[in-house]
């Protein structure tokens, strides 16, 4: 029984461009779950302040209320992070990062690592299938609006949480402080529930219960036998 010949020259090629062509997409970036911020006319003047926040910078820190609680939620967010991010500093330096900027913003900082687990998987260099990148999955036309134009710049840490944080805001203002009609602003998929839905149950999953402890001074009983019981009893 004669074997299959070898296929003809030009079907060959064909062949060959095709897998060439797969191996490329496969060397992309992994794409996103997102939606897409739609383009919008903004007022003069949101315009500015959303352009203000965005190019207003200042190194990012840890800004507690009780400054103890600081460690402890590095500690404690780095230690959910890490199936994300194996790298501890890369880890620590992304934390800093979404913690400054979300305080910045006024927004919840558990929130939007869920919103970035779902959206990214916390993947720096992520692109959804209309657009989006990076973490937080901006649309690059918000470069263009708030920005120089650069959108590749939407890969870099820092800018992408800023501007993420910054578009969530200004949502957040446009639906009156409605968490559920703001997220679906985000994804491009106001009213619908699908995406709030995602980003709540990922929000459960980073809570952080802050301690009202006012110095680490107090986690330990007293040395002195005739105080008053630890605060720990």
């Amino acid at each position: 029984m004669p074997y299959p010949s070898a296929p003809e020259q030009p079907e060959r090629r064909r062949l060959l461009a095709s897998l060439a062509a797969v191996s490329a997409v496969a060397c992309l970036p992994q794409a996103a779950r997102a939606g897409a911020q739609r383009e919008e006319t903004l007022s003069d003047d949101v315009t500015s302040v959303m352009r203000h926040s965005v190019n207003n910078v200042n190194p990012p820190r840890l800004v507690f209320e009780n400054p103890y609680n600081a460690p402890r939620w590095l500690n404690d967010m780095s230690l959910r992070l890490a199936r994300f991010v194996p790298d501890p500093l890369e880890r620590r330096r992304l934390l800093i990062n979404i913690q400054y900027e979300t305080t910045r913003a006024g927004l919840d900082t558990q929130l939007i690592l869920g919103l970035i687990e779902v959206e990214s998987a916390f993947r720096q260099y992520a692109i959804s299938s209309v657009g989006a990148k990076g973490l937080m999955q901006v649309m690059p036309f918000w470069t263009r609006v708030l920005g120089n134009g650069d959108a590749d710049a939407l890969f870099r840490m820092r800018i992408n949480i800023r501007y993420g944080c910054v578009i969530l805001r200004h949502y957040l203002d446009l639906e009156n402080g409605n968490l559920f009609m703001a997220l679906g602003r985000y994804n491009g998929s106001r009213g619908q529930s699908a995406y709030p839905d995602a980003v709540f149950a990922a929000w459960k999953r980073w809570r952080f219960q802050p301690s009202d402890v006012a110095s680490p001074h107090h986690l330990f009983p007293s040395t002195d036998r005739s105080s008053a019981a630890s605060p720990l009893d």
